[in-house]
């Protein structure tokens, strides 16, 4: 894994990403466009193993053309790292050692919150908002890595 600072020194050309919401039973997907200027909800995966995500990931990857992985890291509020970041931590560790792509952890203290937030403001109903919400989330932390590597 590389901090993306490191990333947007050694990439400067415009490639596609994709962001994951690692969640323990879902985990949301998210893509940009080439230019990295808007992160779209893509999909949601039902958490099995870390092979079958592995699996996913390398088919997302070569039918989309993606240069790098942008996985949502949930630092707690005062910046410690909890049980969850750790568990995130090792699976992003996994998808770097068995991906040839750049794998960077973005802060996603208040996506979930965010997401959810959005799609309440948007009126989108409580079940539909409930099964977008991890994609909704990965979108926010591609959004959030983007914006900064375009500044």
């Amino acid at each position: 894994m590389i901090a993306i600072e490191d990333f947007k020194i050694k990439h400067p050309n415009k490639v596609r990403f994709i962001g994951l919401d690692l969640g323990s039973k879902r985990i949301g997907v998210s893509i940009c466009d080439e230019r990295q200027s808007i992160a779209t909800p893509f999909k949601t995966i039902n958490k099995t193993n870390t092979n079958e995500l592995i699996d996913e990931l390398k088919i997302i990857i070569e039918e989309n053309n993606i240069g790098g992985i942008i996985v949502g890291n949930p630092v707690n509020m005062d910046g410690t790292m909890g049980r969850s970041a750790q568990s995130v931590n090792d699976v992003a560790s996994n998808i770097s050692k068995n991906i040839d792509l750049p794998v960077i952890l973005w802060d996603e203290r208040l996506s979930t919150v965010a997401a959810f937030n959005l799609s309440s403001l948007l009126d989108v109903n409580v079940s539909k908002r409930a099964k977008t919400i991890d994609q909704n989330a990965a979108a926010f932390i591609l959004q959030g890595a983007i914006d900064f590597l375009n500044n």
